[in-house]
């Protein structure tokens, strides 16, 4: 599934994720740079340097490694998902928190989700990279105060492609619950250092999204937006 909008408008500019994609976007093309004009081995040694590798955090080295790893990721679908659900679903938590608790909550949720893997695969020396523990945090956030909003989704149906409009608790509790089985079934990885995707990361980010918008969001705004109609600028 892919969301493609939501019918959930907001009262300000969301300039937090507008930098925020930015932020990633530019450090992706850094990535390329160092790829195809520097040489493959000057970029892997940036992503082990710069990326989150959980045997090293696990002796408490290099934690600093968990905020710079949240810009880095490990290809053009990895980076443009994460920056399309991120511009999906962030500006409404934005809005809500405003330009400073937003950013506290963003890299909070990094945060948790780096946790979160290093304390399922503490042995693991494959960095882990990526904005997606984060995100999660949004749609935690997202699925508490906004649980009715729709959102427009491409569905695959056999062969077929349609457009499908869900409400946000449906389409995000089908995206949680893949993390779930992908995560249970990666447990037989652990240990292993093969790399893929951490989808404990994304969990523990789903979690964290849950617990710290009721914490940072204050009382009255989270009920404002859990009620909150079309009154507000609609999204381009």
């Amino acid at each position: 599934m892919i969301p493609i909008r939501d019918q959930n408008p907001t009262r300000s500019t969301p300039v937090l994720i507008w930098c925020l994609v930015a932020a990633n976007l530019a450090v992706f093309f850094f990535e390329l740079y160092l790829e195809f004009r520097v040489g493959h081995g000057v970029l892997r040694a940036f992503m082990y340097a710069y990326g989150a590798v959980p045997a090293r955090l696990a002796h408490g080295v290099g934690w600093l490694t968990a905020f710079s790893s949240m810009f880095l990721h490990g290809g053009f679908l990895h980076v443009l998902g994460n920056m399309w659900f991120l511009w999906v679903f962030g500006d409404n938590i934005e809005d809500v928190l405003g330009n400073v608790r937003f950013l506290l909550f963003y890299f909070l949720c990094g945060l948790v989700a780096v946790i979160a893997q290093v304390w399922i695969d503490p042995t693991a020396t494959v960095p882990m990279v990526g904005a997606s523990g984060a995100i999660a945090g949004v749609l935690g956030a997202y699925v508490v105060l906004f649980p009715k909003a729709r959102v427009v989704t491409l569905f695959p149906i056999f062969i077929f492609l349609q457009f499908v409009e869900l409400p946000a608790f449906l389409f995000i509790f089908v995206w949680f619950g893949l993390q779930l089985l992908n995560g249970w079934m990666s447990l037989d990885a652990i240990g292993s250092n093969t790399g893929g995707t951490a989808f404990f990361a994304h969990i523990g980010g789903f979690i964290a999204g849950i617990v710290l918008i009721r914490v940072l969001g204050r009382a009255g705004e989270t009920k404002s937006a859990q009620g909150r109609r079309v009154s507000y600028r609609p999204k381009a």
